[in-house]
């Protein structure tokens, strides 16, 4: 099973933790393959796998700037995405209050409109929840990998 974790990130914990899913690959038998988000268009949907979107949220409930492109793209080159299947892990701080989990739910919802279908819940790693978020993922990664077996 090929996976393609595409990252969003502002300081560097959504990379830490697409790294720690990335390490994890054997476990589910997979093979996991990292990259940042920067100057991607939605275009990266056309290579076959799976899809993870990591992405932490910035500002009022914003995509981080590295992913602005890509989330855009979703808009601008908008096309049906029927054939994607992908799971979604938002880093977010609870104690933002209206904006939490911004990112990760704006790329939820677009990528569904255009008919992508989500595999499983989505992995919410709070920062006023979790000291580990890459334990964390790690644990939602193996859960994730049984549910997008009866899926795919």
């Amino acid at each position: 099973m090929q996976i393609t974790i595409l990252v969003g990130t502002v300081h560097g914990n959504a990379n830490s933790v697409a790294q720690a899913l990335q390490f994890s690959a054997d476990d589910i038998q997979a093979t996991i393959d990292v990259l940042p988000m920067d100057g991607l268009d939605i275009s990266v949907f056309d290579q076959p796998g799976t899809f993870i979107i990591c992405t932490s949220t910035t500002g009022s409930g914003d995509v981080p700037d590295n992913a602005q492109a890509l989330f855009h793209s979703l808009d601008a080159q908008a096309k049906y995405l029927g054939h994607v299947r992908f799971g979604l892990v938002a880093l977010c701080d609870s104690s933002y209050g209206d904006s939490f989990m911004g990112g990760g739910k704006q790329f939820d919802e677009r990528l569904r409109d255009l008919g992508a279908q989500r595999v499983g819940e989505i992995c919410v790693l709070d920062a006023m929840e979790t000291s580990q978020p890459e334990d964390d993922a790690v644990v939602w990664l193996k859960a994730w990998a049984v549910q997008l077996a009866t899926v795919a």
